[in-house]
C-alpha cells in the first residue's frame, strides 16, 4: 500500500491533497485573485504542510519533496508547469501526445494528464458504476477537450469542442478578463439571440486553433450589437456545438462533466436532456485538479476508491452570547431580514452550497438588488441560487433531475419566486436533501413552513472578498455590510445600535 500525496500546479489554481483536509488560500489569505497564482492546499494538518503557508514555488515544491514518505502524484498546465521546470524529471516536458494518457512512473513521482485528473474527480465521487466523462477546459494541457465512453476510450474533440477558450477569449475582448468567463455568463440571461455574433464564432472555428496561432477578434462590433446578446448567443452556439459532437458519443445513460466549463449552467442544463444521469462535481475546476491525481494514483497504485468529501474544511469552535432558535431566524428571513449563515466545514470549490451562505427571501422581487448594493457590491446583473428542498423542486422549476451542486440553470415554473429568478425566467438551482447538510434543510423547512415557499436564495458569503472561512472572516463582513443577523454554528449575533440624543 503507497502512501500518496499529491500536487497539481495550474495556471492560476495551485493545490495540494493528501485525503484528508482543504484549505483555500482565498479564504486564509484573504487575497482575491489579486496575486500571479492564487491556491487551494490540500495537506495534512500537521506532518505534510504547514497550512499556514501556501507559496506555490519552486522552494515550497522542493519542501514538498523532502517532506513526503510516499508517491507524489503530480499534474499541471502548460502555465503552471513553468514554475517548476528545474526541479521536475525533464521527460515529463517532452512527451509526445500520443502517450499522454499513459501512466507516466518514475521513481516516487506518478504523473497524471490534467485532463485525466478532471475525469477521475468527476467519475470517482458521482457514484455511478459506469459513465461517460466529459472533461472540458480552457487550456490545461495539450488537448482542451477530452470524451470518455463508458469502456474508457478516449476521444479527442479539442478541436470541435473549443469552448473554454472560446468562453475565455471571449470575456478578455468585452473587459472581463481571461478568467472572467463567470460574469459573461452571468449576461447571457439579460441578451437575444445574434445571427452575426453566431457567424462570426463559426468563422473563428473554422480555422486550426493553435497555441502559437490564434483568431484575431477585432473585427467584432460590440458597440453595434451589444454585449448581452454576444453573451446569449455564445451560449446558443455552445449548446448547439454539444448537440452535434458529444450527444452522438453516447455510451450509457450517465454523465459526469469536469474541468472550467462544466461552471456553465446552460451547458450543463442542456445534457439532462440526452442523459437520465448528469454529475458534475463541487470543486469542477483546477481547484478540484489535486484530488483528482490523488485519486487516479491511489486506485492505480493502491486499487482504492477514494471519495473526496464536499464539506471539507477545518471545523470552527465558537461560544456565542444567544442560542440560535431557527423557527425565528427563518421568521426573520420571511420578515425580509438577510442572515449570513455560517456552519461547520467549509465547502470544497466556489460555490457557497449551505455552509458559507447569505440566505434571503426568495419571494422579494427587489432582494437581488439590496444584496448587490449593500452587501456583495457588485454587478447589478449578478444572479443568484434558489436552495429548494430537494422533494419540492419539481413544483417550481423545469428539470428531471436534482442538482446539488449549484451546478445547473434551467426554467422557473412558479411566479412566486421573483427574487431568484433570471430575466430570461431561469435559475441556477440547489437541490438540498436531510442528508446532505441537515442544517441547511432545516432552516429552508422552518422557512417553508411560514411561508408555504420550500426554499430560500442562496449567494456566498462574502462582500468583493473571498468566501468567508473563519468566524473571525464572517463577523468582519457582518459588521461591515447590511447583514441583519448572523448564524455561526449554533449561536446568533445580532447588531446592537446606540441611539445617543
Amino acid at each position: 500500500m503507497s502512501k500518496i500525496y499529491s500536487v497539481a500546479l495550474n495556471l492560476h489554481d495551485h493545490n495540494t491533497y493528501d485525503g484528508v483536509w482543504h484549505n483555500q488560500r482565498e479564504r486564509e489569505t484573504r487575497f482575491k485573485h489579486n496575486l500571479p497564482y492564487h491556491a487551494e492546499a490540500y495537506a495534512h494538518q500537521s506532518d505534510i504542510l504547514n497550512p499556514a503557508d501556501y507559496r506555490l514555488n519552486n522552494e515550497f515544491v522542493k519542501e514538498y519533496f523532502k517532506k513526503r514518505d510516499g508517491v507524489l502524484a503530480f499534474t499541471y498546465t502548460y502555465g503552471g508547469i513553468r514554475m517548476c521546470k528545474d526541479i521536475l524529471p525533464q521527460d515529463i516536458f517532452d512527451y509526445e501526445p500520443k502517450k499522454l494518457w499513459d501512466h507516466y512512473f518514475k521513481d516516487d513521482l506518478y504523473f497524471i494528464d490534467h485532463h485525466q485528473s478532471h475525469a477521475t474527480y468527476a467519475f470517482l465521487n458521482s457514484g455511478y458504476k459506469q459513465s461517460d466523462i466529459l472533461a472540458i477546459d480552457g487550456i490545461g494541457s495539450k488537448y482542451r477537450c477530452v470524451f470518455f465512453d463508458k469502456d474508457q476510450n478516449l476521444i479527442d474533440l479539442s478541436d470541435k469542442l473549443p469552448i473554454g477558450w472560446l468562453w475565455n477569449h471571449m470575456s478578455n475582448l468585452t473587459g472581463f478578463g481571461t478568467l472572467g468567463a463567470s460574469k459573461l455568463m452571468g449576461l447571457v440571461a439579460y441578451g437575444k439571440y445574434s445571427q452575426y455574433y453566431y457567424d462570426v464564432f463559426q468563422t473563428i472555428l473554422d480555422e486550426p486553433i493553435t497555441e502559437k496561432k490564434q483568431p484575431k477578434f477585432k473585427f467584432i462590433q460590440i458597440d453595434n450589437y451589444g454585449l448581452h446578446d454576444l453573451a446569449h448567443t455564445l451560449q446558443v452556439f455552445t449548446n448547439d456545438l454539444i448537440k452535434k459532437y458529444v450527444y452522438p458519443l453516447k455510451s450509457c445513460d450517465n454523465l459526469c462533466i469536469a474541468g472550467g466549463v462544466a461552471y456553465n449552467g446552460y451547458m450543463n442544463e442542456e445534457f439532462t436532456k440526452h442523459y437520465t444521469n448528469v454529475h458534475v462535481p463541487p470543486a469542477i475546476g483546477d481547484e478540484g485538479q489535486a484530488i483528482g491525481a490523488y485519486q487516479h494514483a491511489d486506485y492505480v497504485l493502491n486499487n482504492n476508491i477514494h471519495v473526496a468529501e464536499t464539506f471539507a474544511g477545518k471545523e470552527y469552535d465558537y461560544i456565542g452570547d444567544e442560542r440560535v432558535n431557527y423557527k425565528e431566524v427563518a421568521q426573520a428571513i420571511a420578515d425580509g431580514k438577510i442572515v449570513g449563515w455560517f456552519q461547520g466545514k467549509s465547502e470544497s470549490g466556489n460555490r457557497a452550497l449551505g455552509n458559507r451562505s447569505i440566505l434571503a427571501d426568495p419571494r422579494n422581487p427587489d432582494i437581488k438588488d439590496i444584496i448587490n448594493h449593500t452587501i456583495k457590491m457588485r454587478e447589478d446583473f449578478r444572479p443568484f441560487a434558489p436552495a429548494v428542498l430537494e422533494e419540492h423542486y419539481k413544483e417550481y422549476f423545469d428539470t428531471n433531475s436534482p442538482s446539488p451542486y449549484m451546478s445547473r440553470i434551467c426554467k422557473v415554473k412558479s411566479d412566486k419566486v421573483p427574487g431568484i429568478t433570471h430575466k430570461d425566467n431561469t435559475a441556477r438551482i440547489q437541490t438540498v436533501n436531510q442528508k446532505f447538510n441537515g442544517k441547511f434543510y432545516n432552516i429552508i423547512n422552518e422557512f417553508y413552513k411560514i411561508t408555504g415557499v420550500p426554499m430560500l436564495l442562496n449567494t456566498s458569503f462574502n462582500c468583493q472578498e473571498p468566501i468567508v472561512e473563519t468566524p473571525e472572516h464572517a463577523i468582519r463582513t457582518f459588521k461591515r455590510t447590511a447583514l441583519d443577523l448572523l448564524i455561526i454554528n449554533d449561536w446568533i449575533i445580532r447588531k446592537w445600535i446606540t441611539l445617543i440624543p
